[in-house]
């Protein structure tokens, strides 16, 4: 594993709790990512010396000195100068009373570790955020705060903002990727993206402050180096506003985004008609009809939930769309996820989704877990004699949506008063059933799912109830009860199973 170490500045008392507000917010810690440029060297002095716009419900204000606290990231990338831009750090927060904390990593033996040799521009990036996030995790903690009223604070300017709004087009990229950096996400705000470089480097200049300058930032074999010293260059020829002008399209843009997000997780809601662990279905009729700028994002986010850290590209979500087109076929995506339109559905699954159950026993009663997070209920009722008691159970099932059920106690095997047990598992191949509602005809319980509808790969997750573990079924549960167990007028005592969600 690569190494990694913290350090603290001297001459500052490290998590020393804010007072004087009621607000959370405005005594929640923030961290100032530095690195020792110009950008992050300006970003410290100003939350130090004069105001921000943290998002705090403030607007421009200046943040309570014992809120502060500077976090800086060696990626151990650049030998001595990497060591250098530490101690220039340190001793920048130290003489601002800042505490400072310092992360060294490997960078490049964790790009490796990773399969990422050559990336180590992303890894860098994933590990300066973590580090942040754990850090104010631990602040919060110190100060008494909730930690989404923490604040992570970036040096990004408008400069930054332009040139990754190239570097995304020419990787290409949707709405989201033009929209460029945002000024904030979640805790992590950007209080300098209306100033530019030069602004700062003047800001700075005029104070007698020095800082570092990364030898890397030259180097154009890098993205973002060969738009800053190539792309803009020649585009400011055209426009040497274009920077303040991109600011503002990637605003819109960022605006548009975050209305079309929240359009998209309103339809995704809609248009789900089952969800577990690692499996999420969706309306395929409807999606195929949907506004196709709304199907992609609704795609992508249902595709996102299942596996957070999967790289989805547009071609990833196209081919699912063709699926839905068609309103047939399969197609695999990264991590191993599955994507299949079967019965009007589009089931997207998880490699960790296959569903199945151990067999176990229900007290009745009593509850059992499933595991994939439902809860399996049993109980007895004792019936009134002068109760209709075919029309309670038709009338039970059909407010329970057939998540519920009532039987005969006696023909379930269990005691009106004593209770019993049932056995719960899996359906198992050549399994027969008498469907409620057939007069006793069997009929293949793998039939009886294919009627319902049930995909293959989700059978395994159906909980099938039974008198023993190899006595008969009495209730395929959410589908149909056995005719056997089905309660009559001389009921007295009925047996109440209910599948509830997690």
């Amino acid at each position: 594993m690569p190494s990694v170490s913290r350090r603290y500045a001297t001459g500052a008392q490290r998590f020393e709790r804010p007072s004087g507000y009621a607000d959370p917010e405005l005594r929640a810690p923030v961290v100032l990512m530095v690195s020792g440029g110009a950008d992050s060297t300006a970003l410290l002095v100003l939350a130090a010396t004069s105001t921000l716009d943290i998002d705090d419900g403030r607007g421009e204000a200046r943040i309570a000195r014992e809120r502060l606290h500077v976090l800086h990231v060696n990626h151990g990338l650049r030998g001595v100068d990497a060591q250098e831009d530490e101690e220039f750090v340190r001793s920048l927060a130290q003489r601002y009373g800042i505490p400072c904390s310092v992360e060294r990593v490997d960078v490049a033996a964790l790009a490796a570790s990773q399969g990422a040799a050559g990336n180590e521009e992303n890894v860098g990036r994933e590990v300066r955020y973590s580090a942040a996030a754990k850090l104010a995790n631990e602040l919060s903690q110190e100060f008494g705060t909730p930690r989404s009223a923490a604040r992570i604070v970036t040096a990004h300017t408008a400069n930054d903002r332009a040139e990754t709004f190239f570097m995304n087009a020419i990787r290409g990229t949707g709405p989201a990727g033009l929209s460029s950096i945002p000024r904030r996400r979640n805790r992590i705000v950007r209080p300098l993206l209306e100033r530019t470089h030069q602004e700062l480097c003047d800001l700075l200049r005029m104070r007698g402050i020095v800082w570092r300058e990364d030898a890397t930032n030259e180097d154009t074999r890098y993205l973002r180096a060969f738009v800053r010293h190539e792309v803009m260059p020649v585009v400011e020829q055209k426009n040497s506003r274009v920077t303040a002008s991109l600011s503002t399209t990637c605003d819109i843009l960022s605006d548009e985004d975050s209305y079309l997000h929240a359009q998209a997780a309103k339809m995704l809601r809609d248009l789900t008609r089952r969800s577990a662990h690692g499996m999420r279905a969706l309306d395929a009729v409807r999606l195929a009809a949907s506004e196709v700028v709304l199907a992609r994002r609704v795609v992508r986010q249902a595709l996102l939930l299942l596996c957070p850290d999967v790289r989805l590209e547009a071609r990833h979500v196209e081919s699912v769309l063709r699926l839905v087109a068609a309103g047939k076929g399969s197609v695999a995506l990264p991590l191993a996820i599955d994507a299949r339109v079967e019965y009007g559905l589009l089931f997207l699954r998880a490699h960790d989704a296959q569903p199945g159950l151990s067999g176990a026993w229900i007290d009745v009663p009593g509850t059992l877990e499933l595991e994939d997070g439902r809860i399996l209920q049993a109980r007895v009722r004792r019936l009134s004699p002068d109760v209709d008691v075919v029309a309670l159970a038709r009338t039970h099932g059909s407010e329970w949506m057939g998540e519920s059920v009532l039987l005969d106690a006696t023909a379930c095997g269990v005691d009106p008063v004593a209770g019993g047990r049932l056995w719960v598992d899996a359906p198992q191949r050549g399994e027969v059933i008498c469907p409620l509602g057939m007069h006793g005809q069997s009929k293949l319980l793998s039939d009886l799912l294919n009627d319902a509808k049930v995909p293959a790969a989700d059978r395994g997750g159906v909980p099938v109830v039974r008198t023993d573990s190899r006595g008969n079924v009495v209730w395929v549960a959410g589908i149909r009860a056995d005719e056997r167990a089905k309660v009559c007028a001389a009921t007295r005592a009925a047996v109440e199973l209910t599948l509830l969600d997690e």
